[in-house]
């Protein structure tokens, strides 16, 4: 009890007065608020063997009250990353996943970490990445990048190491995720177009992912909230992320029924390239009579013709704060499994206007 007592002590600032930087706080403090001995605070602190889980506990709970920064336990292990077919087939076509990877790598190299890529096509090469980090002493923990098959996230529910989903979530919440907001990206991004005059406005997507679902729901939200019309018809599906076949869906359309809108929101940065040229191709201009918003932001966007208006994806940062989520999996502090969801913002550029007048 008298450890418990002084370890909230030194968590609680004096009142009136900021509390201390993390800096300020030694691990002294942290061992005689435990009641243990230095070297004892100093091995739970680096999840070294030969302390008692209670202990360790406690010396990780009062380190964390007192923003003490606790040294990581993980450098010079691995991490392994089974990318899906979805990740490397994006991963050849743009810079999505490349961009995931580099802020991956950036954090890994700040905190000591080695990253083991492995491709997963189907259950058969996840089984075998599980049974190779189950094998391997050295690997800390996994990284999911872009899975969204629930036969294979479940077989990871139950590993005794840590596991991570990258752009995408777990729906019953067992496992934690990092994914931009896609949801709130597309509602700010319909807001946009509907400020702007916009009131027939078309979601492009390849239907299939939740993130991308997400999208789809951000749009309708948008809508609903103005009293406009979300309906089926206004939602022009696409078959794959390919530019040929946005540009193919939308020619169809405005030769099937004339142009009957004025706006297009695309579920990504690739499918607006190819609404923009459907457009053209028709005899009508971007953004004179139609404006098209993508999602993503990749670096091609701003030499478009005319240039991109896009959401900004995050991309770097869901590498580097899914690295975090498992080490913090790693410190041996009991937590729940958490979403993290990363903010997204505008970037407005020529490729929307004003609603043309009726």
């Amino acid at each position: 009890m008298i450890a418990k007592r002084r370890s909230e002590v030194i968590a609680k600032p004096p009142s009136g007065k900021r509390g201390k930087k993390s800096k300020r706080v030694r691990l002294e403090d942290i061992a005689e608020a435990c009641g243990v001995s230095l070297s004892t605070a100093s091995r739970a602190l680096a999840g070294e063997k030969g302390v008692r889980p209670e202990i360790r506990q406690q010396v990780l709970e009062a380190a964390k009250n007192a923003n003490y920064v606790i040294p990581t336990a993980v450098a010079g292990q691995k991490v392994i990353l089974a990318a899906s077919s979805a990740a490397m087939i994006d991963y050849v076509r743009n810079q999505f996943t490349l961009y995931v990877l580099e802020g991956l790598k950036d954090r890994a190299q700040t905190l000591g970490l080695e990253i083991v890529t492995r491709p997963i096509a189907d259950r058969t090469e996840e089984l075998a990445v599980l049974k190779e980090a189950q094998q391997d002493d050295q690997v800390a923990g996994l990284l999911f990048l872009t899975v969204d098959d629930e036969g294979m996230l479940a077989a990871t529910r139950d590993f005794d190491k840590p596991v991570v989903l990258l752009n995408s979530d777990d729906p019953f919440m067992r496992l934690s995720s990092v994914t931009p907001c896609n949801r709130s990206s597309a509602r700010l991004a319909t807001d946009h177009l509907i400020n702007l005059g916009h009131n027939r406005i078309l979601f492009l997507m390849r239907p299939g992912r939740r993130t991308i679902e997400r999208r789809f729901e951000g749009w309708r939200d948008a809508l609903l909230a103005k009293g406009l019309p979300a309906t089926d018809d206004l939602v022009v599906p696409v078959d794959d992320w390919l530019p040929e076949l946005a540009t193919q869906a939308i020619a169809e359309r405005i030769s099937a029924g004339g142009l009957d809108f004025t706006a297009v929101l695309a579920a990504g940065d690739s499918l607006a390239v190819g609404a923009m040229i459907g457009i053209q191709q028709k005899g009508f201009s971007v953004p004179g009579d139609v404006s098209v918003i993508g999602m993503d932001d990749l670096p091609q966007a701003v030499f478009l013709n005319p240039p991109l208006t896009t959401m900004h994806i995050p991309m770097r940062e869901i590498g580097s704060v899914a690295l975090d989520l498992l080490r913090d999996k790693l410190s041996g502090l009991p937590m729940p499994p958490r979403r993290v969801e990363l903010a997204c913002h505008l970037v407005e550029r020529a490729s929307t206007g004003k609603a043309p007048a009726s």
